[in-house]
């Protein structure tokens, strides 16, 4: 009895919101069986309302998307503004900060050893190493709003929009407005997806424009949704190349199977489809392939190889073997690529480990997209798979899971090119389930009535976890989980500094022992601009080389490692 009373505690301070959920869908079932019909009256006049409003369809999207924008807005002071927690998150907003500098890169900095950090590409130029179209909405944010995280907002809305109209091609108009009002909330309002640096919501976007010009090519070849087509397929090659790759190769082989079976008329669909979207293709190509010699100096070499190929031994692939070890200028740097992401690496090439690490990902899936609330329509899988109308989205959906499955590293954002064809998947479900019926009562239709409502009831539960001090595991797995709470000493300690007169040098100091996930070494795009720079401690001649070149700004020791973080003045360095 002990150990099942630890096993429920454990599962309440992991994941209180899945057993939250869990409690309403026992509810909703035994309420389905008892009094299936319950609320029927209130419940038909509202599906009417709601169905008639889903059909003035351009109305339904723009809704949505303003739903999650203005919502979110309103969620500021429960939910403010979140800090950076992460290697991924810093490298993402160094290269919005680039863009709005009015730059593609920035020239390598003479101390760039003393700069160096995960992520981060300092030779031949100084850039995020990752792809940009997160970035520059965070630029675009930084510049129109004043902060990055108002490009992040602005993206998260518009996927909402864009997830809703994608639907709108597929399923009828009242169902594709619920899964763009589920998304707000389960995603638009509360996932990390709106809540961090990550990204997610760019890649998503480009994989809805793709998914939702699929079948309006099929019905109508008209150029305008070629080129919709295209303008997702340029935004996954900038957010999630390679499931972005799979996903749009699954759409292609889509309409070539649709073309052989259908046969349309040839020159149309060359003059209306291959044609504008081809030009789009090359254009991307060409400006992509412009970027890559800015950065690398090679048109054919992305920031994010040469970055590997540069710090990293261990490969994105299961079938790939690992490089031999660089040289590393820091331990820290040694101890995140090597003791970490190696040695996890390593565990996953045994046939067990990659079976383990091929299960957790459709695991990861399900605590992000779906949880217990969104598995009931899963129920109805089987009679999914056999629906002629969706059936070209699992031709997509085959080919892009080959983008899943081979690489041995996985996060629930790398679906975010799919998220559209997930939510058709689950939306198709619910209007199984809702036909299903017991012994002649229709239980199936509580059910589906139910989904969204405790959909609804969650938001409140959420609002209130942190005034209740509800535990909430933090991290990129859980639709409910809190963003990474953010390096908060970190944070504190920049805005301490930023209030002090004159120009800072901060040189941080590690123990042998210091945690590689909790760096403070990140900088903006001009280093020489700033007012805290943020430096390695390297040997003495370094860091004196360090310090002449900064000569005029205060000199700081962050020993990061002390509890609390203790920032003294540099030994043997004049402050002002």
């Amino acid at each position: 009895m002990g150990a099942l009373q630890t096993a429920i505690r454990e599962l309440i301070n992991h994941y209180p919101f899945f057993v939250i959920e869990s409690v309403f869908i026992l509810i909703a079932v035994v309420l389905a069986f008892a009094r299936p019909r319950f609320g029927e009256h209130w419940f038909r006049a509202a599906e009417f309302r709601f169905t008639k409003f889903a059909r003035r369809r351009v109305l339904a999207f723009v809704a949505v998307g303003m739903l999650a924008l203005v919502g979110r807005v309103a969620l500021l002071p429960l939910i403010p503004i979140p800090e950076p927690g992460t290697h991924d998150e810093f490298a993402y907003l160094l290269a919005a900060d680039t863009f709005a500098s009015g730059r593609l890169t920035n020239p390598a900095h003479p101390m760039w050893m003393h700069f160096e950090s995960m992520h981060i590409l300092q030779q031949p130029t100084y850039t995020s190493m990752y792809p940009i179209a997160s970035s520059v909405m965070m630029a675009l944010g930084k510049v129109v709003f004043g902060h990055p995280w108002w490009g992040v907002w602005l993206s998260a809305g518009i996927f909402c929009a864009a997830l809703c109209w994608m639907l709108q091609g597929w399923l009828p108009p009242q169902w594709a407005l619920l899964g763009g009002l589920i998304a707000v909330i389960r995603i638009g309002w509360f996932s990390f997806w709106m809540n961090s640096y990550m990204g997610g919501a760019l890649a998503g976007i480009g994989g809805v424009l793709v998914l939702g010009a699929l079948p309006r090519i099929m019905r109508s070849r008209r150029a305008r949704d070629a080129v919709i087509m295209g303008i997702g397929i340029i935004i996954l090659a900038n957010s999630r190349p390679n499931e972005g790759f799979f996903t749009a190769v699954g759409a292609f082989v889509a309409l070539a199977i649709w073309c052989v079976r259908s046969r349309p008329n040839f020159s149309e669909v060359v003059r209306k489809v291959a044609l504008p979207l081809g030009l789009v293709l090359v254009a991307m190509c060409l400006a992509m392939g412009f970027y890559f010699k800015r950065v690398t100096g090679n048109p054919f070499l992305m920031p994010y190889k040469l970055q590997r190929s540069t710090y990293a031994t261990a490969p994105l692939f299961f079938f790939q073997t690992p490089t031999p070890e660089p040289h590393y200028n820091h331990a820290v740097l040694r101890d995140f690529y090597q003791n970490w992401e190696e040695a996890l690496y390593e565990k996953t090439m045994s046939p067990k480990g990659v079976l383990i690490r091929t299960l957790g990902k459709p695991l990861t899936l399900w605590m992000f997209y779906f949880g217990p609330v969104l598995t009931l329509p899963l129920l109805m899988l089987p009679w999914v798979l056999r629906d002629k109308r969706l059936r070209w989205l699992w031709i997509v959906g085959a080919v892009a899971s080959i983008g899943f499955l081979a690489p041995a590293w996985f996060n629930s954002h790398y679906a975010a090119p799919v998220t559209g064809l997930i939510y058709a998947f689950m939306l198709q479900g619910l209007r199984h389930l809702r036909r299903c019926r017991w012994k002649g009562r229709p239980t199936g239709m509580m059910l589906a009535r139910a989904v969204p409502v405790i959909c609804i009831m969650i938001v409140p539960f959420r609002l209130l976890a942190r005034p209740l001090h509800v535990p909430m595991q933090t991290g990129w797995r859980m639709t409910w989980s809190q963003s990474a709470p953010g390096l908060h000493d970190r944070a504190v300690m920049q805005r301490r500094l930023e209030e002090l007169p004159g120009k800072h040098l901060v040189i941080v100091r590690y123990k042998p022992d210091h945690d590689y996930h909790t760096e403070w070494v990140y900088n903006g795009a001009k280093i020489d601009e700033s007012k805290i720079v943020w430096a390695r401690e390297m040997d003495a001649k370094h860091n004196r080389e360090l310090m002449n070149y900064f000569v005029g700004r205060v000199m700081w020791l962050l020993e990061a490692d002390e509890k609390p973080p203790k920032l003294s003045a540099y030994p043997g360095a004049a402050m002002k």
